[in-house]
This record gives C-alpha cells, structure tokens and sequence, in this order.
C-alpha cells in the first residue's frame, strides 16, 4: 500500500479510499497565479472578482478593466466612503479624476457635496462606460454625500510638423439619488 497515515486498524474501505485519492495531491495547483489578478486565466477572472467582493462585472468591460478592477478591490473596499475610494474607482476603468469637495470650491459650496471631474482619453473606452463608472461611484462614496459629473474627454491631435493641440471638452450632469 501507498505511505499514507491511517491508524493500522483502518478498514478496507478507508484503505480503498486513501489509494483512490492518494493522487490527488499530485495534481499540480497553481494557487497564487489564481490569486493574481495578473496571471489568473481569463475565464477565472469572473470567481477571482466574486471572492474579492467587486460589486458590479459586466461582460462587455475589457480584459484590462477586469483586470485592474480586481487588483484595485481590496483597497477600494478598505477606503469605502472616502475620496480615496471614489479615485480608485474612477482609475480601474482608466479614466484620470479630478475631486472638488464643497469645502474647495470658491463660494464654498452645499455641504456634503462634490465635483467629480472626469477625463477619459479619446483611444478609452472609459466615455462608453459612463453609467458603469456612476454607478460604482454611487457604490463607494460617503452615503451622505451628492455628487456632480463633469465628464471631459482629452484628445491630441497635430497640425503641421511643429503645432499640437489638446482640447477638452467638457460636459456637466447633476446626479440625484
């Protein structure tokens, strides 16, 4: 019989029963590439979010989304209600931010309030995953507080050999809850 670690009075059954599975352990188990949102394989990439508590998973979002989604998760849940939070959020899906609480602006404005300023580049795909990213600010902001969307989208472009241009456009939406 294999090495295994019953008690000499075993029975057949118990016998049977270690041989059946004494090659399970054998079986190669790659545990922190399945932890790693890096080298998890992209079918696992679904159950590696679930156990990490990311709220919200749609199909459509890019690899790259899900990835850094699930690589940020800790630190958003961690930070939840905070500024840090709504930032790395708005970062996962690969959009920089900008945050002006009420206490920032000039007149100071509504308590409890602030100005998220969204600016996606024109080659992401973050401005086609607005209502996903509102919705995951709405998951991780202080319950208290309302927000407004400035949404902008960042495009280069060149004129001649020697003039660049960047201009921001920039759009405003009041949210309520």
């Amino acid at each position: 019989m294999s090495n295994h670690l019953l008690p000499a009075n075993a029975t057949a059954l118990e016998k049977s029963a270690a041989e059946a599975t004494a090659r399970v352990s054998d079986v190669p188990t790659p545990l922190r590439d399945l932890w790693n949102p890096d080298n998890c394989p992209t079918e696992l990439l679904p159950w590696l979010a679930w156990s990490l508590g990311v709220a919200a998973w749609k199909p459509y979002w890019s690899e790259r989304i899900k990835r850094e989604r699930i690589r940020q998760a800790v630190e958003i849940h961690r930070r939840r209600g905070t500024a840090q939070s709504v930032r790395r959020v708005v970062e996962s899906f690969g959009a920089g931010v900008a945050i002006r609480e009420w206490w920032q602006t000039e007149p100071k404005g509504t308590p409890h309030t602030f100005e998220l300023v969204l600016t996606v580049r024109a080659d992401n795909n973050a401005a086609e995953l607005q209502d996903d990213i509102i919705q995951e600010v709405h998951r991780v902001k202080p319950v208290r507080s309302h927000f407004t969307l400035i949404a902008g989208i960042a495009a280069e472009g060149g004129i001649g050999t020697y003039a660049a241009a960047r201009p921001i456009l920039y759009r405003r939406l009041q949210t309520e809850e």
